[in-house]
């Protein structure tokens, strides 16, 4: 290069990084940016090209995240608003202004969740013979008298209605409970209790959360579903015998999950976990729903009770928790309102027909996809270890598994065969602390040595250590992950998995076991990069040599997929890498912070978000490196919580094929025209103008050919099948 243009590459790079890229108007408020997530899933329930459950499905699924939005978000938000704190966000916002902006957009956000619910999925199973009640006025008369039987046979014996008055104190009302309140008439000379009382009282009433949310009424020609509570509305007199009643309303309060655990001061973090979790049931209230037309008088015995702005209160226009739309998914007899074009997990090329996953995986690295790709392997690597009398030791972290993991059952099985098995189960998962309680008691109870976690952090990695005795010495076969070792989410949820037995990742993968189980800390590292101390440096360094790159004239390209991007420091190195030519395109299932078309800054960042039948859960990063491509996978997101206070896990992967496999993943996903959305310069996404593209979906064009590949790898081998006649010459020899 002439050394003129060497001096204005150089110039252009101290304007560059001269640049302010802390300025609050380059970012999205990560809360607001949740949000606008929550309106993605939403649209999908809208989309009437999805089948009818399906839609009904996504409805459930963005309620369901709106209630952990509630119990995680705006509960600290309203915790630092108390404690009065006025640091500003990366958006530039104080707490008081997010709680303000936030309430304003989940309200709209519920009323939207209503409309589609109203007018569009309730009209559209009528259609197809399923009706929803949602008053239970609609019944007929029949159907009455079977609710009738029904609630005096299976739900009055569970009811305990609980009045208040100077005795009898304001109930605890547990968290995401239905409930439903009433203003008891009392006559003039009446007795409530044992006191003599007269006007209206306030009383309320659990709806069972044992029975099942919605009943079939015995109907015949169509189907016909009543949800329980108006069962117990149109029996509400039985409750209250003698008594007149004033007024009703159903009501749903959710509290704050969140936990204050001083770690450093806790001397048994398991016991201080199950005392926490007894608490969460009474966190503070943070959100009240209740029936849109709710009599005022009972709208504010609750809200002063529960101490809520009327900003927290939320009416709704039909049914209070609309997750039960999930269960109405599981009801027999709609298998032609779901999705059927997804096929089922098919086998893993390389593990089929093997009878030693071992010898599989010493002969060459194997990426697995899930859940396009079975997660079979991955049990049966650990089952097989378990049982096999060569395997010395097996480690593992875990952080979330399901409710009868067979992964579990091995560690503990391996324990008892007499192998050294170390756990590190995280009980600081949110939503899953006692479920991991109940799996390290029973694998200390195996014979496992149990970490219980680090203090101050979250083992969020996911990462499984086999060392095992061979002819030619000891070997360490390693599993790397980007999703959790949960065999029911592996079918839900996109993400990849590598099973290696390369020296230098085992080498690594005991330093992260020895980091985690005392007090060694690896001076540096071979090929895997670990939060909180070493990975963050190393993404900021791949995105600054890729910058570099762009100013030198050599090629430069970023592609990173992700769940979430909020991390400041990232964010502004992704800017400063823009602005120097880099293209960057970013798939960002969830949160991004970061904004788009900027100009000078982000002209040359893209971010979509792909919401489909699957999760996207997996991370993959591509850094173009002058040709010299590097792809990275990882357990961590571009998060402040990811990179600085959790422990993480990103790893590289080398096999030439198997790279070719992650470039044609993020090939598909970016050439998605029917389930992504794109970022827009406001922050808000829109569907792809499909004018003049062809109509793809990722998640079935990747789902299609992992049918293909398996049925080739059969056709293969049926065709190499030679069949040997009883003469013991091959058929067709001479």
């Amino acid at each position: 290069m002439a050394t003129k243009e060497k001096d204005k590459v150089k110039e252009k790079d101290k304007i560059r990084k001269a640049r302010d890229y802390t300025d609050p108007s380059l970012y999205i408020n990560r809360e607001l940016s949740w949000l606008e997530f929550d309106e993605r899933i939403l649209e999908e329930a809208r989309d009437r090209n999805n089948p009818l459950m399906e839609r009904a499905k996504f409805l459930g699924i963005a309620m369901s995240n709106l209630d952990e939005f509630f119990m995680v978000r705006v509960a600290s938000l309203k915790d630092m608003v108390e404690a009065g704190y006025t640091k500003r966000d990366i958006a530039g916002m104080t707490a008081a202004q997010q709680l303000k902006a936030v309430s304003s957009a989940a309200q709209e956000l519920s009323r939207s969740a209503y409309n589609t619910l109203n007018h569009m999925l309730i009209p559209a199973f009528k259609k197809k013979g399923i009706e929803i009640l949602c008053d239970h006025a609609e019944m007929t008369e029949a159907e009455c008298d079977f609710a009738d039987r029904y609630f005096e046979e299976s739900v009055y014996p569970v009811l305990t209605p609980m009045a208040v008055d100077s005795s009898r104190p304001f109930p605890v009302i547990a968290n995401k409970t239905l409930n439903i309140c009433a203003l008891v008439a009392v006559p003039e000379g009446g007795l409530l209790g044992n006191a003599p009382s007269k006007g209206n009282m306030f009383a309320t009433v659990q709806v069972p959360s044992g029975l099942p949310r919605f009943i079939e009424l015995p109907v015949s020609g169509t189907r016909r579903f009543i949800l329980l509570e108006q069962i117990i509305l149109r029996n509400i007199h039985k409750v209250f015998t003698g008594y007149a009643i004033a007024g009703l309303a159903v009501y749903r309060v959710t509290r704050s999950a969140d936990f204050n655990i001083d770690e450093d001061e806790s001397g048994d973090l398991l016991h201080e976990i199950e005392k926490q979790l007894k608490e969460r049931r009474r966190g503070h209230a943070v959100e009240l729903e209740i029936d849109k037309g709710a009599d005022k008088r009972l709208l504010d015995k609750l809200r002063n009770e529960l101490e809520l702005d009327d900003d927290d209160v939320y009416r709704a226009d039909g049914p209070l928790d609309l997750s039960f739309l999930m269960k109405l998914y599981g009801i027999s007899g709609v298998d032609d309102l779901k999705e059927h074009s997804y096929a089922s997990p098919q086998p893993v090329p390389e593990f089929e027909g093997a009878d030693d996953l071992f010898e599989v995986i010493r002969n060459g690295d194997v990426l697995m996809h899930h859940p396009y790709e079975s997660f079979t392997p991955v049990v049966d690597f650990i089952s097989g270890a378990a049982s096999d009398p060569d395997v010395l030791a097996i480690k593992q972290t875990l952080y979330r598994v399901s409710g009868n993991s067979p992964i579990i059952k091995a560690l503990a099985r391996a324990a008892e065969n007499g192998k050294q098995v170390t756990v590190l189960v995280e009980l600081k998962a949110r939503f899953d602390e006692e479920n991991n309680i109940v799996w390290a008691r029973m694998l200390e109870n195996a014979g496992c040595h149990v970490i219980y976690g680090l203090v101050g952090l979250k083992t969020h990695s996911k990462i499984t250590l086999v060392v095992r005795r061979e002819e030619d010495g000891i070997r360490r076969y390693v599993h790397l992950s980007t999703g959790n070792y949960n065999d029911t989410t592996a079918k839900l949820y996109t993400d990849l998995g590598l099973f290696t037995c390369s020296e230098l990742i085992g080498e690594d993968a005991t330093a992260v076991f020895n980091m985690l189980s005392g007090y060694s800390e690896p001076r540096g590292w071979n090929k895997l990069s670990v939060a909180p101390l070493w990975l963050k440096d190393r993404f900021l360094y791949l995105i600054e040599r890729e910058k570099e790159n762009a100013l030198a004239g050599r090629e430069a390209h970023i592609i990173a997929k992700m769940n979430a991007l909020c991390d400041p420091d990232i964010i502004a190195a992704l800017y400063a890498a823009s602005a120097a030519g880099v293209r960057t395109e970013l798939i960002v299932r969830g949160i991004c912070s970061l904004r788009v078309g900027i100009p000078g800054i982000s002209e040359n960042i893209t971010v979509r978000s792909i919401v489909g039948n699957y999760l996207e859960h997996a991370r993959i990063f591509y850094f173009c490196n002058d040709g010299k491509d590097e792809y990275y996978l990882a357990s961590s997101d571009w998060m402040p919580r990811n990179l600085e206070r959790r422990v993480e896990i990103m790893f590289p992967v080398e096999k030439p094929e198997l790279r070719e496999k992650l470039a044609h993943i993020l090939d598909v996903q970016l050439r998605d025209t029917l389930k992504a959305h794109e970022m827009m310069p406001d922050g808000n996404y829109r569907r792809i103008d499909l004018r003049g593209k062809e109509k793809l979906c990722a998640q079935l064009v990747l789902s299609r050919e992992t049918v293909m590949e398996a049925d080739r790898i059969k056709s293969e081998a049926a065709q190499s099948r030679v069949f040997i006649p009883e003469t013991g010459r091959p058929h067709g020899a001479i």
